[in-house]
């Protein structure tokens, strides 16, 4: 059985770790939830940003998840090339997840701060 530590997948990415729960489902013995980075709901709608840092993989059981997300009509899926610490933000390109693809939408943090203030605005009828 793996201990805790070694259910992290990326342990430069300080996450609640959810090793705890390996085993815990006797039919499928490795699911573990996954986090979400960035989440809100305005108006039953929900915008989901996953942040990954350059040459960080999105692991299966994620890829499931997000895809799976991103076909329901009240997500909007992304995934953000880039970090976002107290001190510094990247973001080096950012992916809308639709019909299981990723198409670059933008880069930086303008085009970030650009695309959410217009899904909002979007959900407002504005």
């Amino acid at each position: 059985m793996k201990t805790f530590d070694k259910a992290m997948r990326n342990t430069y990415a300080p996450h609640t770790d959810f090793g705890f729960l390996l085993g815990a489902i006797p039919s499928n013995p490795k699911a573990i939830p996954s986090n979400i980075d960035m989440v809100i709901e305005r108006r039953n709608k929900f915008f989901i940003g996953e942040w990954k840092r350059p040459n960080e993989e999105i692991s299966m059981g994620q890829k499931i998840l997000l895809k799976a997300l991103a076909k329901m009509p009240n997500f909007f899926v992304y995934v953000i090339e880039g970090w976002s610490t107290k001190n510094e933000t990247v973001v080096n390109g950012i992916y809308r997840l639709q019909n299981n693809l990723l198409r670059k939408v933008g880069k930086g943090k303008e085009d970030l701060r650009d695309i959410y203030c217009s899904w909002y605005n979007s959900v407002e009828g504005k």
